[in-house]
């Protein structure tokens, strides 16, 4: 279901996207369709567990042409780069477009929170596209308000090919969201998108 004209949007500057329940799947998918040389960073916020060491580079790098990696230190965006948050660690665009980590609060009870990162892409790195997949709760729904709100455009994942309806449902419930796609349309939505730059 597309709601826009796409040949009306703005250029992008960066991608975020949000995960949760069934979330690693569904990134491998996405990260996994994404040809070499996508000309945009990408910032993913996944919610892992604080008490585990996350594999989750490891395994979305053997399924992409893409770099991929965690943050650890303040660093400046670069194309064709992925970018993870650490557990317990909130991942937020700062800057002169660089990433970051931070300790703040938890937001929705959870650290690293994709409102955080959604809301610091739409104050610090507009326009941006913003990116809801599979997960259960409501983070990711304030975060694409602010995107839609700072020029961005906003995608969320369809019930039918999400594994938890909750994330996507909350942010389609927000009238912030551009396109309701299913998994395997939103890579070559994000390479049409990106093709605007």
């Amino acid at each position: 279901m597309e709601l826009v004209d796409v040949s009306a949007l703005p250029q992008f500057r960066v991608v975020v996207v949000a995960a949760s329940a069934g979330g690693l799947s569904a990134l491998i998918s996405l990260v996994g369709a994404l040809p070499a040389g996508f000309p945009l960073p990408i910032a993913i916020v996944q919610h892992i567990d604080p008490h585990h060491r996350s594999l989750i580079a490891e395994i979305l790098g053997r399924h992409t042409a893409l770099r991929v990696k965690h943050v650890f230190r303040p660093e400046r965006l670069v194309p064709g780069c992925v970018y993870l948050a650490r557990a317990a660690h909130h991942l937020e665009i700062g800057l002169n477009g660089t990433i970051g980590l931070t300790r703040a609060e938890l937001v929705h009870h959870v650290r690293p929170a994709a409102d955080r990162l959604f809301e610091s892409a739409a104050a610090m790195c507009p326009p941006g596209i913003g990116v809801v997949l599979t997960g259960t709760g409501r983070d990711g729904a304030r975060g694409v308000a602010a995107i839609k709100a700072s020029g961005g455009t906003t995608i969320a994942q369809d019930e039918k090919s999400s594994a938890f309806f909750g994330m996507p449902q909350a942010a389609i419930e927000t009238g912030a969201i551009d396109f309701v796609l299913p998994l395997d349309q939103i890579a070559p939505k994000l390479v049409e998108l990106s093709k605007r730059v």
